[in-house]
């Protein structure tokens, strides 16, 4: 049987690996280690929060190291899983289908999608569960017009639901569904961890295996008949430029704002986050405690239990890049336009509640989702190969993204990643 290599084990790479496993013997290669839910109860570092001893984002990897935090020169913070799942390990388990941009470009992924649904759990039951405050909120948006919508969620089993609030730390019950169990009970996988791929391999044109640290020593790992990298939309321009394949500064990562207010009882830390997702006209608004802000943020000093916050995510412009080192991650003069606009229109959502202006404060600019860096072009709907690589290497990402969503992307990446894999493997099983 011939070999494939898969580089990541997210959202892209177990989508790839599930349909190369019908015609190669794949090795995915993940960085990062079997993920484990955060072990600690938050209160416990509450203490701490007070005294100011959070003082760099950065830090959670020391408790958390399934989380990586960068910052980028402009003091953007973004966050990325490092660990088997990727960040599919740290994400809300939205499962919304989000492609429309894709279809600009000629891409048709319908069926995909369908595929997709037979075997990925997707549901919104847990509207059964909401809390009083979460139906009261979903009302304020009607209200003023905004046409909330129940949020599909990437769910195992919605009945272990006990909505903790801890999605974006691990499910500790086995309710979220993370993409790694696309792999489960597929022959001819093998996941291997801890291993960070430095640069992909060739002869004559074509990829012949991958360079990668493993134990802290560098080795080759090659016969390979394909080579797909999904690395992330951070990870994927590092190996690509390493390997003499340049990538565009056209980075996007569908930055994160919340807007909060002190609610006695309001209790969002412990609900589901993102219950209800409002589309607005280049972002979404949603209800969503941000862990971030509360432990690094001043303005959240209050306790967890007390802060009601609304989440703006916006689609930025592309424009950024990465390096592995330096992240440059400018916001331009339209997306703080949309931040603007975004903000004002939380505010109003709050001040249905009955909260006063005065009273509101916002969080820290964050953000998880990057790509854009190989986007795809109307001449490349069909192949899905970008020219500049070798005929057999692929890349099966959000790096493939035209431009930013603003929209949680893990569907649609899945979709993406699994037309790439039926498009290697017609060419080269």
């Amino acid at each position: 049987m011939k070999k494939a290599i898969v580089v990541g084990s997210g959202a892209g790479g177990c989508a790839a690996a599930r349909v190369l496993a019908g015609s190669f013997e794949v090795a995915v290669l993940e960085a990062g280690d079997a993920f484990e839910p955060f072990a600690y109860r938050l209160s416990t570092f509450e203490p701490a929060r007070k005294a100011g001893l959070f003082l760099d984002e950065r830090m959670i990897s020391l408790l958390f190291p399934a989380m990586r935090i960068q910052k980028a020169q402009e003091g953007l913070v973004h966050v990325t899983g490092r660990c088997v799942g990727g960040t599919t390990a740290l994400a809300t388990g939205n499962a919304l289908r989000y492609d429309r941009f894709l279809a600009d470009v000629g891409l048709d992924l319908d069926g995909e999608f369908r595929d997709l649904a037979a075997v990925v759990p997707q549901t919104r039951e847990h509207h059964r569960r909401w809390s009083d405050l979460t139906v009261r909120l979903f009302e304020a948006f009607e209200q003023l017009g905004f046409d909330p919508q129940v949020t599909p969620k990437f769910m195992e089993d919605a009945n272990r639901c006990i909505a903790c609030g801890h999605c974006v730390l691990g499910c500790p019950h086995g309710a979220k569904w993370t993409a790694d169990r696309l792999l489960d009970g597929v022959p001819n996988v093998t996941v291997r961890t801890g291993c960070s791929v430095l640069r992909v391999a060739t002869e004559c044109g074509r990829a012949t295996g991958v360079w990668l640290r493993e134990a802290g020593k560098p080795k080759r790992f090659e016969a390979a008949d394909l080579v797909v990298v999904a690395a992330g939309g951070l990870g994927t321009p590092v190996v690509l430029n390493a390997s003499g394949i340049p990538t565009q500064p056209t980075l996007f990562v569908d930055p994160v704002i919340c807007v909060a207010a002190p609610w006695p009882g309001a209790r969002l830390d412990a609900q589901l986050p993102m219950p209800f997702v409002a589309q607005r006209d280049e972002y979404i608004l949603s209800p969503y405690f941000d862990w971030l802000s509360f432990f690094f943020n001043g303005a959240w000093r209050r306790p967890a239990h007390d802060i009601m916050s609304i989440m703006v995510k916006f689609a930025d412009s592309s424009l950024g890049s990465y390096d592995g080192r330096r992240l440059d991650k400018p916001l331009t003069g339209h997306d703080r336009a949309i931040v603007e606009r975004s903000v004002e229109e939380s505010k109003q959502v709050l001040q249905a509640m009955g909260v006063p202006r005065s009273d509101m404060f916002l969080g820290t600019v964050n953000a998880g989702h990057p790509g854009g860096c190989l986007p795809l072009t109307p001449a490349e709907a069909e192949s899905l190969h970008n020219p500049t690589l070798p005929e057999n290497l692929y890349v099966a990402d959000s790096s493939l993204f035209p431009r930013s969503m603003g929209n949680p992307p893990i569907l649609t990446i899945m979709a993406l990643a699994t037309r790439v894999a039926r498009m290697a493997a017609g060419r080269f099983a």
